[in-house]
């Protein structure tokens, strides 16, 4: 087992940022050949997902959709005025994980991972953690 923590900086109140290589390099440097592997989001406003990372459009699509769904205001309770996020972060999840097989994510051709900020600009966290055999 291999544990990996990540910082990033986040520009935008929404956004996603592509993660993939960095969650492949830690695949890579754990040495680990079968497997699963766990991206954890430590925050209540912040997620991890996997959708399309060939179109940039893609994510604009559905950071729009979201934004949508739910907005930015609305007759939310809570005080610090960022229940959107909390909502958003919700939905998506603050996890995924991905079959390690040769040493390699198995994702499909056209997937990659994001990491979903909702309330940002803000210093992020996102931990990687690689479970399995090495041969």
């Amino acid at each position: 087992m291999k544990f990996f923590s990540h910082q990033l900086r986040t520009g935008k109140k929404t956004e996603f940022i592509n993660i993939t290589s960095e969650v492949r390099k830690c695949v890579t440097d754990s040495g680990i050949n079968e497997g699963l592997c766990i991206v954890y989001i430590p925050h209540t406003t912040a997620a991890v997902t996997i959708n399309e990372a060939a179109d940039p459009s893609v994510v604009v699509d559905i950071l729009e959709s979201m934004n949508k769904l739910v907005p930015f205001q609305d007759n939310y309770r809570h005080m610090e005025g960022n229940s959107h996020a909390h909502i958003k972060s919700s939905l998506f999840g603050i996890t995924t994980q991905i079959p390690v097989k040769d040493n390699h994510l198995t994702l499909g051709t056209w997937q990659g991972i994001f990491f979903c900020e909702f309330d940002g600009p803000r210093n992020r966290t996102y931990i990687v953690q690689i479970i399995g055999k090495r041969e």
